[in-house]
Formats: C-alpha cells, structure tokens, sequence
C-alpha cells in the first residue's frame, strides 16, 4: 500500500515562503501524475498546482507566478515552493499522487494534509 508524508507547512507572515514536501513510499513507482490541492474552512477542497511525469505543469490562476511545483521522480517527491503568500493562501493542502499499478488501472492517493497558515 502506498503512504503519502507530507512535512513543510507552519504559520509565517504574509510575505513570506514556505516549502511543502511529499514523499511516496514504495520502489518502482509509476507516477503518473503529481499535484497539490488546498481546503479553507467552509470551501471546497481545490488544485492548486500539478505536474506530469513529462514536466507539464499547470496552476490556479490565483497562485501563478508565486508558487511552483517540482519533482524529484528518484525520491518519488513533490515540493510546492510557495513565495510571496496572502492570508487567502491559509488552507490545509494536500498532495495527490496518481500512479499506474497495472496495464490499464491508475490508482490515486493523498496525503495527511498539512496546514498552511498565513497572517497579514
């Protein structure tokens, strides 16, 4: 069964960065997929960043230009780099992961949840 850890949220002030991390655990990942949603209190969870095993990123047009996704497919990781936060940022996010486990079947995960806390 594959576990997805997430580490890096915290409370910082607006203006400020903070960098998400998730692993995968398990070899030989086929990771087709990677991405980081985000939930406010009273909102419906949403994406906020994702990137293909080829590199193809694409953003919420509120977060353009100040968060970035990344990948390190021999760590099995995604990173969201988030520069330049609001207190609208404040959120739990979460990454997702869809990985290929058989011919034709994609299988999908999340992690934890980490909580991102921005003050103006």
């Amino acid at each position: 069964q594959v576990q997805l850890v997430e580490s890096g949220g915290g409370l910082v002030q607006a203006g400020g960065s903070l960098r998400l991390s998730c692993a995968a655990s398990g070899s030989n990942l086929n990771i087709f997929y990677m991405g980081w949603y985000r939930q406010a209190p009273g909102n419906e969870r949403e994406l906020v960043a994702g990137i293909t095993s080829g590199g193809t990123t694409n953003y919420a047009d509120s977060v353009k230009g100040r968060l970035t996704i990344s990948r390190d497919n021999a760590k099995n990781t995604v990173y969201l780099q988030m520069n330049s936060l609001k207190p609208e940022d404040t959120a739990v996010y979460y990454c997702q992961m869809v990985i290929r486990t058989g011919f034709v079947r994609l299988d999908t995960y999340w992690g934890q949840g980490t909580q991102v806390t921005v003050s103006s």
